[in-house]
């Protein structure tokens, strides 16, 4: 048993709504804080030196100097499987091709496909545990990880199983998705409805078999595949036990009503929800899973952050890591970005990327500093919590303990 502290600050993320607007008062902050942990797990959050007291056999991890301690951040939306890169993408798109016009090109998901294709298991789950790992050092401590560039029965097998390989070596937790109905690949030799059965028939009972993912995610898009198949593979993989998610309304609208329709447990992108949308998703319980990095990288309009919340939407901020449209992967510099931008509190950047990330998880055991959860722990070498996002990511966590552990 250890008792780590003491904390300048200390925000828990705890008593905190799931959904619609927060203010910054409604953070439970506690000064000159301390965590008392044990096999991975919190016993108790409080004044540090009331805790020493009570828990007078426990261990001291002194804490030298001012810092704030929040609770581990949650990355929901990344594909740090792949190998290649893509900067003649990012060439074209400054020069004034769009994502989709590069894709028609030849260029775009595909070209990552063909060098992910290319690479070997092992070289796979090197590329993975590598980034897991610099993620966490940057206080990352949950990390979701998509399949998507290998588009076959084997390949997409391959890609997960290098996941699966790479969560078991890294520090850092790490949460499985079936991506394979990413796009239609170019060798297959049919329509969409029939790779999708494909998936269904082949693929998604290993992957069940060798427990290689609980969730299933599928693009929604005019380059990838259309709202009614859709509909089918998101119900068909439901009805099998998979949690369902989908890229959506990212360049066109439909997938907010698609998503509430197979109650899906969050739709990713939104940058082109109108207020229908965002009216469609207030009237359910899809979370809503904005990506920052996205816009970015595209050049385009961030999505309607503010709208969603002010409507009563949860919201989670992603930083949607891939080698074509989001190649930053830098989840805080993305948050505070978007929150500077759509006019969001510190409170609800903070639980975009904590809490409110955890239930776009499926994961009720991390998020919040509270007895019971993961001892997953960042602090910022700060005595006002308000610096980290005022300094726009540049404020690095100096400290992270993932499952009360020490990582840097």
């Amino acid at each position: 048993m250890k008792l780590t502290g003491p904390f300048k600050q200390l925000l828990t993320m705890d008593h905190l709504p799931d959904k619609g607007h927060l203010s910054d008062t409604q953070l439970e902050i506690i000064p000159e804080g301390g965590i008392v942990h044990r096999d991975g797990k919190i016993l108790a959050t409080g004044n540090f030196n009331q805790l020493k007291k009570q828990y007078s056999t426990a261990l001291i991890d002194w804490i030298e100097g001012d810092y704030v301690g929040l609770p581990g951040m949650i990355d929901v939306h990344t594909h740090i499987c792949w190998a290649g890169h893509r900067a003649n993408d990012y060439a074209m798109r400054l020069s004034g091709k769009s994502y989709l016009e590069i894709a028609a090109m030849g260029g775009g998901i595909w070209g990552t496909v063909e060098k992910t294709r290319e690479a070997s298991f092992e070289e796979l789950a090197e590329i993975v545990e590598q980034r897991a790992n610099k993620l966490l050092r940057k206080g990352i401590t949950t990390i979701e990880v998509k399949s998507g560039y290998g588009l076959s029965v084997e390949q997409e097998l391959k890609i997960l199983s290098a996941i699966d390989y790479a969560g078991k070596r890294s520090m850092a937790d790490l949460i499985p998705t079936c991506l394979a109905a990413h796009i239609v690949p170019k060798d297959f030799n049919g329509i969409e409805e029939e790779y999708l059965q494909l998936i269904i028939d082949k693929l998604l009972p290993e992957v069940i078999k060798r427990k290689l993912a609980t969730r299933v995610d599928i693009f929604v898009e005019k380059t990838a595949f259309s709202i009614h198949t859709s509909k089918n593979y998101l119900l068909v993989a439901k009805e099998m036990g998979f949690d369902i998610v989908l890229h959506g309304d990212q360049f066109s609208v439909g997938a907010a009503a698609l998503a509430n329709e197979t109650n899906a447990l969050s739709i990713d992108h939104l940058e082109a929800a109108t207020d229908k949308e965002i009216s469609l998703l207030a009237k359910g319980n899809v979370i809503p899973v904005v990506l920052p990095g996205s816009s970015l990288g595209l050049g385009e309009p961030f999505a309607p952050a503010r709208k969603l919340l002010d409507a009563g939407t949860s919201l989670v901020i992603a930083s949607d890591w891939n080698p074509g449209s989001a190649p930053m992967g830098r989840l805080l510099i993305e948050a505070s970005l978007l929150g500077a931008r759509e006019k969001l509190t510190m409170s609800e950047v903070w639980a975009a990327i904590t809490c409110r990330a955890a239930k776009a998880l499926n994961k009720s055991d991390r998020g919040i500093l509270k007895e019971g959860y993961l001892a997953d722990i960042i602090a910022f070498k700060t005595n006002d919590y308000k610096e980290v996002l005022y300094f726009q990511g540049q404020m690095k966590p100096g400290m992270v303990w993932k499952n009360g552990e020490i990582v840097t």
